[in-house]
């Protein structure tokens, strides 16, 4: 079998295998379009370090018959590739790697990459090894156009390295949007210019919850982090490099409280609060009946509208308790003046108004699926996790768009008792009644970091790999290639590269439990994971 020579994750849609290898020595020379200067960089800076070639580097010529080269192409005229494939043909004299964007090119640079010797990783110059990649006909281009992972930094701040370290992860297994939950309950993570007690006041709490929803543990050690505006910028670009989309989440009206420790005359009852030191539902949120809350969250918008350049800002809006809004006389005299008849309605209405600032500066709303309803607009993105399904389908319908990301399949921060790896490899995220031709209708899907359990790298690592491997590659080939058999042989290649990379996955018996495991795994929920191979 061809796993059985060769092993690359997502599985490439189209592979031929040829005979034969092409070895890269001191002598490759890159021939490269001349757009492709930042991607030829990476290309020859992840060669680098374990191989010791300074490869060299020259401008593309129409012959492409010279031996010992790789040639990186862009040819607009494979278009049926789409903008993110890309067409990968090596054999012993040459490599020969074309796409129509730069984009195809550095996921065709990630295959090149899982070919070679897994030392490859290495960061240090390594002896006795030969740089040889077998020789193959690759046509490759992904399902979907929104292959995600989100990260909550609200709950437990992590910082930038983490984040880039999971970034470089997603780039090699082309994944390409990084939904950045940034504001909770629990912690305000970005500097806000305008509002400096956001920061000063909203990232830190005194003691966190431990050991599971239900239990009344605390760990009294301080909790505190943000970004200034300097490092964002600084991740946006590391993200670009990488073909990376970054997604900012401001979450409105709920899941604020940090938001109303630091001004809590945009609540409903003026305070005073604390930032959360226990997860949950909170029922302190946003007033909607006060004009200044729409003033303050538009200024805060503002300011993530100029530090990023995504057209999309995700709003949250999920798990919005009402019983501040049915005691608060400013949000009844709003529900009044506005023919408001439930305060579910009112809620509407606040993601209406949100939704108009930002079509105003030419940005386009997600939320979480509650926010939507029959009457919602096409230009809203709905992010679809438990419930409603109904209006989810009614929505694509219509020509709205969604990304998928199911409660229990898609959200990592459970134990693999309850999201197995096969469990999330096995989630399809177009609605079985859709028809056809809406599928398109469907961005993508996304795999959801939640980190109330998560305090650092290690434990972020473990929860998430191997399980986003499974995303990434569902998220790339048609559904009819699905394979977890063939998934699982070619995972087994990969622990070793993970290693060499520094991740701290789980291991094979914590990731595909036993059936009895399994069938005892929606109780684990309300606890926090076990993490046995970090022990």
């Amino acid at each position: 079998m061809l796993e059985d020579k060769i092993s690359i994750i997502p599985n490439p849609v189209n592979m031929i295998l040829g005979e034969g290898n092409f070895n890269i020595n001191e002598q490759t020379v890159v021939q490269a379009d001349p757009k492709l200067t930042e991607v030829v960089k990476y290309f020859t800076d992840l060669l680098l370090p374990a191989t010791g070639f300074n490869v060299e580097i020259a401008e593309l010529k129409s012959d492409l018959t010279k031996s010992n080269t790789i040639y990186l192409i862009l040819n607009e005229k494979l278009s049926d590739l789409t903008e993110e494939g890309y067409s990968l043909k090596i054999n012993q004299e040459r490599i020969v790697l074309s796409a129509p964007k730069p984009v195809g090119i550095f996921y065709g640079i990630q295959t090149i990459r899982q070919l070679l010797p897994i030392e490859i990783e290495k960061k240090s110059e390594t002896s006795g090894i030969e740089w040889i990649i077998p020789s193959v006909d690759i046509k490759d281009y992904p399902r979907f156009s929104w292959r995600g992972y989100m990260l909550d930094e609200g709950r437990h701040f992590l910082g930038k390295e983490a984040v880039k370290h999971i970034l470089n992860l997603m780039a090699l297994f082309k994944m390409n949007v990084f939904h950045w939950h940034l504001t909770e309950d629990q912690g305000w993570r970005i500097e806000i210019k305008r509002y400096p007690l956001l920061t000063e006041v909203g990232s830190k709490r005194e003691k966190t919850q431990i050991g599971g929803f239900l239990s009344k543990k605390m760990d009294a050690t301080p909790h505190e982090g943000y970004y200034t505006p300097e490092e964002i910028q600084e991740i946006i670009s590391y993200a670009d490099k990488l073909f990376i989309k970054i997604i900012p989440e401001i979450d409105m009206p709920g899941h604020s409280k940090a938001a109303l420790a630091a001004y809590p005359e945009f609540s409903c009852t003026g305070g005073p609060f604390e930032v959360s030191t226990t997860f949950g539902i909170k029922k302190d949120v946003y007033c909607v009946g006060k004009e200044e809350t729409f003033e303050f969250l538009q200024n805060i918008l503002d300011e993530i509208i100029q530090l990023f350049p995504s057209d999309i800002i995700h709003i949250g809006g999920d798990e919005v308790p009402k019983k501040r809004w049915e005691k608060c006389q400013e949000c009844q005299d709003r529900m009044k003046s506005e023919h408001l008849e439930t305060e579910k309605e009112l809620q509407k209405y606040f993601t209406k108004r949100i939704k108009k600032f930002l079509s105003a500066h030419n940005r386009r709303l997600m939320g979480w699926n509650q926010i939507l309803d029959d009457k919602s607009t096409n230009d809203i993105i709905g992010h679809y996790w438990i419930f409603g399904k109904k209006i989810i389908t009614n929505h694509l319908r219509k020509g709205g768009n969604v990304v998928f990301s199911k409660f229990g399949s898609a959200y990592l921060d459970y134990s693999y008792k309850f999201t197995s790896l096969g469990k999330a490899y096995q989630y399809e995220p177009v609605p079985k009644k859709l028809q056809k031709e809406y599928h398109n209708n469907v961005l993508g899907i996304e795999a959801t970091m939640w980190t109330e359990w998560v305090r650092n790298i290690r434990e972020l690592d473990w929860q998430t790999f191997p399980r986003l491997i499974a995303f990434a590659e569902t998220g790339w080939i048609p559904k009819e290639q699905r394979n977890f058999k063939s998934f699982q042989t070619r995972l087994e290649y990969l622990h070793t590269r993970l290693d060499m990379l520094g991740v701290y996955h789980a291991q094979n018996q914590e990731y595909q439990p036993n059936f009895f495991k399994r069938l005892i795994g929606f109780f684990t929920i309300f606890k926090e994971p076990k993490r046995s191979s970090l022990s």
